[in-house]
C-alpha cells in the first residue's frame, strides 16, 4: 500500500481484497461490475476536473494557509451570533471525539442511550429557560426555527379560524433581518401572508393567525410585550417569541409571559461562531401542542424489564412516516451542537449560567454609562447585552470605524447611523478599556481604564427572572473536569458509533469521517469568524468556499451553488423553491404539481408540500423500477401544471434504473423541471454525474457523500447544485439585510463551518480516490449481496442482477417463523452491531449500505453476525427453540440481564451474549433491553426527572 495515498486510507478494502470479492460477486473485474451496474448511456467519457490528490501533511499546510487568510477581530456585531468560550472538556471529549460525532440518529434506542440522555439534557436546559413544558432536541438555526414556528401556529388554527381562512401573521419589524426573510420565503408557498409592522401600534384583524416578536429585539431593547400577548390570547391568536437563550438566565422568560412557542439559537451555550453555523436551534412549546411540535422529541420510556430508557417520542409526526401531512419536513437536525449545548449547561449548572450572563450585562451597562457621561447617545433603555449608540453631531461612523479597526475590533453599523455594541461571554475588561479607548479617540479624550466594573442591574425591575431553573441533578453535579470528563465518558459507553463497528444504514452512508479533515474545525481561525464580518477579514472561508462550488460544479455537472440549506431536507426545499421562483419569473406560476416515486424518502414529499406544491405518487413496478408509463401518463395529464420530478439516483431501492435519461426527458418534453435527490450520489461520483443525466437541480448530503460526519442527528449541510438557467434563483447570500430573494437559513452559507471537512475530503482524494470511492462502495454491497442472497434474498437487483451501492435484505417471508425484521435489527446488537434501515423504504425488510469504507474483515463480520441470526431463526421454525422465549424476540440482552443472579430463559447466557466467539475479544455491552415504544408515547415525558 501507498502509504502517502490517502485514499488508501479512506477505503477499507486493498486490492488483494478485491480480487477475493469480485469472484465471490462473479465478474472477473471492477470494470465488469460497473458496466453491470451503471448504465453505459450514462457513464461519463472523461475524469472530472479536480486537482491533484494532496497527502494529508499537504492537506495540513494547505488549511492553514487557508485559516491565516481569515483574520480574527474581536466581534460585537451580535445579530443572532456571538464569541463564546467552549469548554476544554466539551471541546476535547465530545467535538473532537468520534463516538459522538460518528453516531447515527438514535432511532435505535438501545445503542443510544448515552447521546439520548445529552439530548435530554438539551431539552430540559431549554424547556427551564424558556418556562414551558416541552422542547424538541434542536432544529437547525433561528431563522428555520422560526419558520417552523410560523407554520406550527397556522396548523394550530382553530376551527372559526380554518372556517375563515384566516392567513395573516404579523412580524415585529425588530425581528432580527436574518430571521425576517427565512420567514418571508417560507410563509409564502403556505398561503400565509406575513405583515410586518411594529408591535405598538399593530392591530389584531379577524385574518390574524399569530404574531411573532424578537426579545430583547434586534435592536437589543427588552420590551414588555405583556399587554400584546393578552390582547392576542383575547383574539384566539398564537404568539411565538424569538429570545436569545442566555439573556433568560436574567429576564422574565417568555413562557410566563404569555408565549405559546419560545425558539431561538443555543450558539450562546460554547458553541463558536464558525462563520454562521452550525449550531442547535430550539423550540419549545405549550404541552398542548405536543402533537404538532417540528422536529425530535426525546422521551422517557422503560425497556423490556421495566428498566427506565430513552427514545425518540411521538414520531408519528414526522416526515418519514407521515410524508407531506408531516408536520415538518425537516429530518437532520444539530444533535452532537445541541449535545454540547447540554454539556454547557452541566458543566456550568444553574450559578454558573446566570454569573456568565450577569457579567455580560454588568460590562454591557458600565460601557453605556460611560459613552452616555461623554455625550454618545445609548438608545436602549432596557438591554441585557447589546447597546445602541447614537454619536455626538461632531463624530462621524468612519472616525469611530477606523479607529476600531485599528484595534481589531467589529461593530454594527445602522444605515441610520447608530452603532450597535453587543457584549459576550468572551469579553474582558480590558477588552470594554479598549472599546472605551476607541470612543474616547473619536471625541478627542485620552481614557485608560482604571477601575472594577461592578456587577449590577441596569434594566428595569419588572423584567427580572424571579423562578429558578436547572434545579436537576445533572446540572449541579458535575461542575470539575474530572466529573464532567467522566460523566461524558459514562455517556459515550452507552453508544455505538463508528469508533465500534459498521453501521450498516442503508440511504445513510455512514463512511469514515476522517481525522485529516475533522482537525481544522478545531482552529480559532475557522471557529471565530462571525458571517458578517467584512469581506477582507474572512478572505480564507471566501477562497475556500469559491473552490468547493468549483469541485462540486465539477462533480454534479451542475455549475450553479448555494451552500446556504443546513440540511438534506433543506436543499430539497431550497432546490424546489428556486424552480418555483424560476417558472415565477418565465410565467408559469400555475405550475404547481411535484411527480415523486412512491418509493422516495419521506422528506421528498414533505419539502414538496412545504414548498406549495401539491405531490402526486408516481408508481413502481414489480422490479422496483419508476414505472415509467404510470410516469409519462401523469406528465401527460398534468403538463400545463407539472413543476417538477423528483427522483432519487441511484434509486431509493439502491439500484441504477436504465430508464433514468428517459424519465428526464419526459419531464422536460411536459415542462417540467427534473430535481435529483443527491441521497444516494456516493454511488455516482466520478462514474456519472447529474447533469450528465439530466437533472436541472440536484442537492448533495455533505453528511453523507462527502464525509461530514452525521454527529448523532446533525449537523448536516444540503447545498444545491443547479444549471446554468436557474442560478439567478438561487438563496440569496445577503448579509443581515431585507431580502426579496429566496432566502432558506439565517446565515449566508448555512453551516459553513464544516464546509472544510468536505473540502479536505476532497482535495486529499482527488479525482482519482473518489472514483475509486464509488467503486469500492459499489463492489462493497455486490460482496455482501452475494454472502447473503442464499439465506435471506435481495429484494431488488438492476437490469443485469447487480444492486448499486446499497441492497435490501428479504425478510417478510420470515414472519412465518414468528420472527420479524425488528427482531433481527435487534439481535445484532447482541453481535455489536448497529441494525441497517428498518422497514424502509419496502416494509418489512432491512436495507443495508456498507459504504467504502469498511474493510473485507468487518464485511465479513458483519455478513457472519446475519448468517448467525438466519440460523437461529431456522431454530424457532423447527422448534428447537421457543416461539416466545428465544434469543431473537428477546434481544438485545443487557448487561444487567445476563449478569443477573437469576436466569429464567431457555437458552443459555452464553448464547444470548456470545453467539460467535469473536465477541468475546470485543463485546458491546447495551444498558437496557428493548424498548417500549408504545408507553413512551402514551406518557410522554421529555425532561430529565426531578429526584
Amino acid at each position: 500500500m501507498t502509504t502517502e495515498k490517502f485514499a488508501n486510507r479512506h477505503i477499507g478494502i486493498t486490492k488483494e481484497d478485491t480480487e477475493q470479492m469480485l469472484r465471490k460477486i462473479g465478474v472477473s473485474s471492477v470494470e465488469q461490475l460497473i458496466d453491470e451496474t451503471i448504465p453505459q448511456d450514462i457513464r461519463l467519457k472523461e475524469t472530472v476536473n479536480l486537482p491533484e490528490a494532496m497527502t494529508e501533511r499537504e492537506y495540513a499546510e494547505h488549511i492553514a494557509e487557508l485559516a491565516s487568510k481569515n483574520e480574527i477581530f474581536t466581534s460585537y456585531i451580535g445579530m443572532g451570533w456571538y464569541d463564546t468560550i467552549i469548554p476544554a472538556p466539551i471541546l476535547r471529549n465530545v467535538f473532537e471525539n468520534p463516538v459522538w460525532y460518528t453516531s447515527y440518529t438514535p432511532y435505535q434506542a438501545e445503542i443510544s442511550q448515552g447521546r439520548l440522555e445529552a439530548l435530554l439534557n438539551f431539552q430540559t436546559l431549554i424547556s427551564d429557560l424558556t418556562a414551558l413544558p416541552l422542547s424538541n432536541c434542536s432544529l437547525l438555526d433561528e431563522g428555520t426555527a422560526a419558520a417552523e414556528a410560523a407554520n406550527m401556529m397556522f396548523n394550530a388554527r382553530s376551527r372559526e379560524q380554518l372556517k375563515n381562512n384566516c392567513h395573516e401573521l404579523f412580524v415585529d419589524e425588530r425581528v432580527f433581518e436574518s430571521t425576517w426573510n427565512v420567514i418571508r420565503t417560507v410563509v409564502t408557498p403556505l398561503g400565509i401572508t406575513a405583515v410586518r409592522g411594529d408591535y405598538q401600534t399593530f392591530s389584531f384583524t379577524a385574518n390574524t393567525f399569530g404574531a411573532i416578536l424578537q426579545y430583547p429585539d434586534a435592536n437589543g431593547n427588552i420590551n414588555d410585550y405583556t399587554a400584546f400577548t393578552q390582547q392576542a390570547a383575547q383574539h384566539g391568536i398564537k404568539v411565538a417569541v424569538a429570545a436569545d437563550i442566555l439573556s433568560l438566565a436574567l429576564l422574565t422568560p417568555p413562557g410566563e409571559w404569555g408565549a405559546d412557542i419560545v425558539f431561538g439559537s443555543s450558539q450562546r451555550l460554547g458553541i463558536p461562531m464558525y462563520f454562521g453555523g452550525p449550531s442547535a436551534g430550539y423550540l419549545a412549546v405549550k404541552e398542548e401542542y405536543k402533537r404538532i411540535i417540528p422536529g425530535r422529541i426525546i422521551g422517557i420510556s422503560k425497556d423490556a424489564s421495566g428498566k427506565p430508557a430513552l427514545r425518540m417520542a411521538l414520531q408519528t409526526r414526522e416526515q418519514h412516516i407521515k410524508r407531506e401531512k408531516a408536520t415538518s419536513n425537516i429530518c437532520t437536525a444539530q444533535a452532537l451542537l445541541a449535545s454540547m449545548a447540554g454539556f454547557y449547561a452541566v458543566y456550568h449548572g444553574p450559578e454558573g449560567i446566570k454569573n456568565i450572563a450577569e457579567r455580560i450585562h454588568a460590562y454591557a451597562g458600565f460601557l453605556s454609562a460611560k459613552l452616555n457621561a461623554w455625550g454618545y447617545q445609548q438608545l436602549n433603555e432596557n438591554f441585557f447585552d447589546t447597546l445602541k449608540i447614537r454619536l455626538p453631531e461632531n463624530v462621524s461612523v468612519q472616525s469611530v470605524q477606523e479607529t476600531a479597526l485599528e484595534c481589531k475590533v467589529n461593530f454594527r453599523y445602522f444605515d441610520s447611523g447608530e452603532i450597535g455594541i453587543s457584549i459576550d461571554e468572551t469579553t474582558l475588561p480590558e477588552d470594554i478599556g479598549v472599546l472605551l479607548y476607541i470612543f474616547s479617540s473619536a471625541i478627542q479624550q485620552d481614557y485608560l481604564l482604571q477601575q472594577d466594573i461592578e456587577e449590577k442591574r441596569y434594566f428595569d425591575a419588572r423584567f427580572v427572572r424571579t423562578t429558578s431553573y436547572l434545579t436537576h441533578p445533572v446540572f449541579n453535579a458535575y461542575h470539575t473536569e474530572t466529573e464532567l470528563m467522566r460523566y461524558i465518558k459514562r455517556l459515550d459507553r452507552k453508544d455505538i458509533s463508528l469508533a465500534h463497528s459498521m453501521i450498516s444504514l442503508g440511504s445513510c452512508t455512514m463512511k469514515l469521517n476522517a481525522a485529516s479533515e475533522m482537525l481544522p474545525l478545531s482552529r480559532p481561525e475557522f471557529a471565530n469568524i462571525h458571517p458578517y464580518a467584512p469581506e477582507d477579514q474572512r478572505q480564507g472561508y471566501t477562497e475556500l468556499i469559491d473552490n468547493l462550488s468549483v469541485y462540486l460544479g465539477a462533480i454534479t455537472g451542475l455549475p450553479g451553488i448555494s451552500f446556504q440549506p443546513n440540511s438534506g431536507a433543506a436543499g430539497e426545499y431550497s432546490g424546489l423553491m428556486t424552480i418555483r421562483s424560476f417558472q415565477q419569473a418565465n410565467g408559469q406560476g400555475q405550475r404547481n404539481l411535484v411527480l415523486i416515486p412512491e418509493a422516495a424518502h419521506g422528506t421528498n414529499p414533505a419539502s414538496a408540500a412545504r414548498a406549495g406544491y401539491l405531490p402526486i405518487n408516481v408508481r413502481c413496478d414489480e422490479n422496483g423500477n419508476t414505472d415509467i408509463e404510470d410516469l409519462r401518463a401523469k406528465a401527460n395529464e398534468h403538463k400545463d401544471h407539472l413543476a417538477a420530478f423528483m427522483i432519487t439516483y441511484p434509486s431509493t431501492h439502491g439500484i441504477f434504473e436504465t430508464a433514468i435519461r428517459e424519465m428526464c426527458r419526459i419531464v422536460h418534453d411536459n415542462g417540467g423541471q427534473v430535481y435529483m435527490d443527491g441521497a444516494n450520489m456516493n454511488a455516482q461520483v466520478g462514474h456519472t454525474h447529474p447533469g450528465f443525466i439530466g437533472a436541472d437541480v440536484c442537492h448533495l448530503n455533505l453528511h453523507k457523500t462527502f464525509a461530514i460526519p452525521h454527529g448523532g442527528g446533525g449537523p448536516g449541510e444540503g447545498p444545491i447544485c443547479v444549471a446554468q438557467h436557474l442560478i439567478p434563483f438561487l438563496p440569496d447570500i445577503t448579509q443581515g439585510e431585507e431580502s426579496d430573494r429566496n432566502v432558506v437559513a439565517s446565515s449566508p452559507f448555512g453551516s459553513a463551518g464544516i464546509l472544510p471537512i468536505t473540502y479536505g475530503y476532497i482535495r486529499m482524494m482527488g479525482a482519482e480516490g473518489l472514483r475509486d470511492a464509488t467503486a469500492a462502495a459499489i463492489i462493497n454491497a455486490n460482496y455482501l449481496a452475494a454472502c447473503l442472497k442464499d439465506a435471506y434474498g435481495i429484494v431488488y437487483r438492476g437490469a443485469q442482477g447487480r444492486v448499486g451501492h446499497e441492497l435490501i435484505l428479504e425478510c417478510r417471508s420470515l414472519k412465518e417463523t414468528g420472527i420479524t425484521e425488528t427482531d433481527i435489527a435487534k439481535r445484532l446488537i447482541d453481535y455489536g452491531f448497529h441494525a441497517p434501515t428498518l422497514s424502509f423504504p419496502v416494509h418489512g425488510t432491512l436495507m443495508i449500505e456498507p459504504t467504502e469504507s469498511e474493510s473485507l474483515k468487518e464485511l465479513d463480520r458483519f455478513a457472519e453476525a446475519l448468517l448467525s441470526i438466519r440460523k437461529e431463526i431456522e431454530e424457532v421454525d423447527k422448534g428447537d427453540a421457543d416461539k416466545t422465549d428465544n434469543v431473537l424476540v428477546n434481544a438485545p440482552h443487557p448487561e444487567y440481564e445476563i449478569t443477573a443472579d437469576e436466569w429464567t430463559h431457555s437458552y443459555p447466557r452464553s448464547k444470548a451474549a456470545y453467539p460467535l466467539e469473536w465477541l468475546r475479544e470485543n463485546k458491546f455491552w447495551v444498558n437496557v433491553g428493548r424498548v417500549d415504544n408504545a408507553f413512551g408515547d402514551r406518557n410522554l415525558i421529555a425532561k430529565v426527572k426531578e429526584e
